[in-house]
């Protein structure tokens, strides 16, 4: 089409528009071949159809002797971290970008090709700049400032959503704690939601941790939300999120949710049996549909979320009562697993209370007091109503107000005698030295075995036999003890003989 009437000369501007764009385009290429570094060209199949003679410089450092060996092939298996595909996918240019690759590094321009029914076939790929590291070097410099804070944020965000402990976190050996703990190791396998039952500091959470870890998702986030320490006000936007501005108040940039935070990984719903009706059926949708959509917005997202739930609760009561949805109920109740009450599993006591002694040391920054065989009677004689959570806390309490270093029954029951049905305190024997002055020219490998044996002796009869309060006050490992009792298996029939 003519844009005006005036007759043109062959060396004139075409006066239509096709004509226009033609010539623009030719020029436009001519001189982006002669000012740029390089260019290439590629088709709608991601081969490579043309380069310049200026690309063909940088082909023996991508391992390429001549253009015939580079030309034709995939464009993603002679660059090395190309970015071509992604205009040739999406139709748009991408103006302006740094390429490393072993050829070094270049500011580079990719603009898709169009056919004239607008289709993409093809992408042309341009180096504006060969080692922009030097002719750029401040906008070099902040890039890879940012690039590395993006990294430490990345590393610090993923250590704060890394599971704090693992199956063999579980402490126990009884047949309860064997059970629930093969339980866990079966329903990790799976993506089906899991929901844990049991009293009250039985351990739900680090089993809640213990599933992700050995799942597929360990790598992903775990994600928790106690529901029953949320307002209830607050209890959607926690969940879903919240869109920019969505209401007075709002953080103008929004916020995402618990299940958009755990997107790809787990989110541990801790005492559900607290949720509120309004938001048990949204919550029911979600786990159907596994898409949220965030307060104040039209948008709907996609999410690939594995959801554990735990309660306290009976919660077949709760729905009998009308205070739980039945749907949501089934929905949550697909792998139960109910985490023993610490008096079904009294056989734990004596590990449970070796580990919580150890943490509390170290928390403390004091020394690990030792348990007396009456003290470990005594502690698997009680109901134990809190659980694990009590005997923390018993043992805590106990273990800072006592300045022994060994526990008894009586420093638990604040300094009275023991109970009638509990066994009495061993008392300690003498034990004849090991070493006397005739011996003490004796060779000296034997002085040492007779040193260790006098110790080792001692070290049994004060803790009534118990092995790993001797190790614990010998400060040496179980092992070795046991090793050095394999040698002297007398020792331990002395003092069971003795006590």
């Amino acid at each position: 089409m003519p844009l005006s009437g005036k007759q043109t000369q062959p060396n004139d501007i075409p006066q239509d528009v096709d004509g226009l764009l033609r010539l623009a385009a030719r020029s436009m290429f001519d001189v982006l071949a002669r000012s740029t570094e390089g260019m290439m060209v590629i088709d709608r199949h991601h081969r490579v159809v043309w380069i310049s003679d200026g690309y063909k410089r940088f082909l023996p450092a991508l391992g390429f002797a001549d253009e015939h060996e580079f030309v034709g092939r995939p464009v993603e298996d002679v660059v090395p971290n190309t970015q071509m595909l992604q205009v040739l996918d999406t139709g748009k240019p991408v103006l302006v970008d740094l390429l490393t690759n072993k050829a070094g590094t270049f500011l580079v321009s990719r603009l898709p090709l169009r056919n004239d029914a607008g289709e993409v076939i093809g992408a042309l790929g341009l180096v504006l700049l060969d080692h922009p590291e030097t002719t750029m070097q401040p906008l070099i410099q902040k890039f890879g400032r940012l690039q590395q804070e993006l990294e430490d944020t990345r590393r610090q965000l993923a250590a704060q959503r890394r599971p704090k402990y693992t199956i063999a976190s579980f402490i126990g050996t009884s047949p309860a704690a064997l059970e629930v703990k093969r339980q866990a190791r079966r329903v990790a396998q799976t993506d089906s939601t899991v929901l844990l039952l049991g009293e009250t500091g039985t351990g739900k959470e680090l089993m809640a941790h213990a599933i992700h870890s050995a799942s597929r998702r360990a790598h992903r986030p775990l994600v928790g939300v106690n529901i029953a320490a949320v307002p209830e006000t607050l209890l959607e936007a926690e969940f879903f999120g919240v869109a920019p501005g969505a209401y007075t108040g709002a953080d103008r940039k929004g916020r995402d949710g618990k299940f958009k935070l755990a997107d790809g990984g787990t989110l541990f719903l801790d005492e559900i049996g607290d949720m509120p009706l309004a938001l048990q059926s949204k919550l029911l949708r979600v786990l159907q549909e596994q898409e949220v959509e965030p307060l104040g917005s039209n948008t709907v997202l996609r999410i690939d979320v594995r959801v554990i739930a735990a309660t306290s609760r009976d919660l077949a009561a709760m729905v009998a009562a009308g205070s739980f949805r039945a749907d949501l109920y089934y929905r949550l109740n697909v792998l139960p697993i109910r985490v023993p009450a610490l008096r079904e599993r009294l056989d734990d006591i004596e590990a449970l209370a070796e580990a919580l002694g150890e943490d509390i040391a170290r928390r403390s920054g004091m020394p690990q007091k030792l348990l007396s065989p009456d003290a470990i009677e005594w502690l698997m004689q009680q109901a134990w109503p809190g659980n694990i959570r009590e005997l923390r806390n018993t043992l805590e309490q106990v273990s800072l107000m006592s300045d022994d270093m060994q526990l008894t029954a009586a420093s638990f029951q604040g300094g009275s005698a023991a109970p009638a049905n509990a066994a009495p305190a061993p008392v300690a024997q003498p034990v004849k030295p090991a070493v006397t002055t005739s011996q003490a020219v004796a060779p000296l490998p034997e002085l040492i075995e007779a040193l260790e044996r006098d110790a080792i002796a001692r070290a049994l009869q004060a803790t009534g036999g118990n092995r790993m309060a001797a190790a614990r006050l010998l400060q040496i490992s179980r092992a070795s003890l046991y090793e050095r009792l394999a040698r002297w298996p007398d020792l331990e029939v002395q003092v069971s003989g003795s006590a």
